[in-house]
């Protein structure tokens, strides 16, 4: 008994005199990790194309599909060559608050092996670029039937470099936002009330389409647009679930938290919808489910299952009330209601998630110290940062965009259809 309490003591010795690295475990790649980070990208870039291009293109008018498409596709390329450029150093490399440095430009300095916690950098740029451009791409929702297209590329280049990028660092990569103690999983901030904020203000700088409010604007394509919230709806498990950066509990209380949530939207727009118009529409039913997504984002990893419904389902009257009510009283046209649903349940989402990652009411609990007060304070302020900085960055954008090319196309091109004047080409042949 003796000789093995020395060999103990001996051994506990031995380790105690080894330096501090040698005793720290040094990062090694997971293959389940990195498959799962993988197969999350793919997901999220499937949002992009063809998910928002055809969810989009089948609430448009049959003679303007064709022009949205396009945009999405393009703008999609564009942001992965800048990304590849300078986006991704500026977002997520060690900067000041606001930007990161020229560190990575064209990935300089990112050896083969590094790794991101337990994957490989490599692939934590992709996961990262598929962010920015769905981003991108839900702004042109906004914008649509009477943009030019040359306009669409110069806003797009100012504004991802002076607001995505800078959002994306204050919020994930230590910047200002993480450093006051905001609250954001996947997005709530980043990506949809900062596009909700950029569509709004080019949707009031465009102006309204010619014949809006006399004529009837309706989606020429609802099984296009179904088309399209069924592979948002999927790919939104690698946007909420991948946001972990891993495949552990918290990608599990993403994933089940995005189904519960999602759910409860469908269902609290479509009830609403009923007792308001006396029938439930699959255009609601579609417009649900992208809120509950929306609304679950900034929270999927921090609330409990339950507060995932019941942020669902409030989500779901909020943007119904969005599109209804909020964009009567802008007088904007905002052809895809971007602000009204992913401007309205990001914000909601953002501030809820304050409420129930709460300890007491199932979620992960507030960082040490942290009170339900203080939480939703932060919450409140980034929501603010966002809406501001997006705004004046895209008013800037728009604005340069006009000086040089022109934001607008003609009242008679609008009148044609954006296919046949920006694009040469027809959706449909009669």
């Amino acid at each position: 008994m003796k000789m093995k309490k020395l060999v103990s003591l001996t051994g506990l010795g031995a380790v105690a005199l080894l330096p501090t690295w040698a005793m720290a475990a040094a990062p090694v790649a997971d293959k389940a990790d990195n498959a799962f980070m993988m197969i999350s990208t793919a997901l999220v870039l499937f949002m992009t194309l063809p998910g928002i291009a055809l969810f989009y293109g089948g609430l448009l008018r049959a003679k303007n599909v064709l022009s949205m498409l396009t945009q999405v596709a393009v703008t999609f390329a564009m942001v992965c060559v800048l990304w590849l450029i300078y986006g991704y150093s500026l977002a997520f490399s060690e900067g000041n608050p606001f930007f990161g440095g020229f560190g990575w430009t064209m990935l300089k300095n990112i050896e083969l092996t590094a790794l991101t916690g337990t994957f490989y950098q490599l692939i934590h740029v992709a996961f990262q670029c598929s962010f920015a451009c769905i981003t991108v791409g839900l702004i042109v929702g906004a914008l649509a039937e009477r943009i030019r297209f040359s306009a669409v590329l110069i806003f797009v280049l100012i504004w991802l470099t002076f607001s995505y990028l800078p959002m994306a660092h204050m919020v994930w990569a230590g910047g200002y936002l993480a450093a006051q103690g905001a609250l954001d999983f996947a997005g709530g901030t980043v990506v949809h009330i900062n596009a909700a904020s950029a569509g709004l203000v080019g949707a009031y700088m465009l102006g309204k389409r010619s014949g809006f409010g006399k004529e009837a604007f309706k989606p020429h394509n609802l099984p296009m647009v179904f088309t399209g919230t069924a592979i948002l709806y999927v790919g939104w498990f690698g946007f909420n679930a991948g946001s972990a950066s891993a495949a552990n509990e918290i990608a599990a209380l993403a994933f089940l938290n995005t189904v519960m949530a999602t759910a409860g939207a469908i269902l609290s727009w479509v009830f609403v919808e009923w007792m308001l118009r006396g029938k439930p529409s699959l255009l609601g039913a579609c417009s649900g489910c992208i809120a509950g997504l929306v609304a679950i984002t900034p929270a999927a990893g921090t609330v409990g299952v339950g507060g995932a419904l019941v942020i669902g389902l409030v989500g779901g009257v909020a943007g119904l009330w969005g599109v209804v009510a909020l964009k009567k009283w802008l007088r904007v046209d905002d052809v895809c209601d971007v602000f009204g649903v992913h401007g309205v349940c990001g914000i909601v989402g953002c501030l809820l998630t304050g409420v129930f990652t709460s300890a007491s009411l199932g979620g992960v609990g507030y960082a040490q110290g942290v009170t339900m007060g203080h939480q939703l304070w932060v919450q409140l302020f980034s929501v603010i940062v966002c809406l501001v900085w997006s705004g004046v960055v895209a008013f800037i954008g728009f604005k340069v965009a006009d000086m040089v090319v022109g934001l607008r196309v003609s009242e008679e091109q609008e009148r044609e259809g954006l296919d046949v004047n920006s694009h040469g080409e027809n959706a449909y042949n009669e």
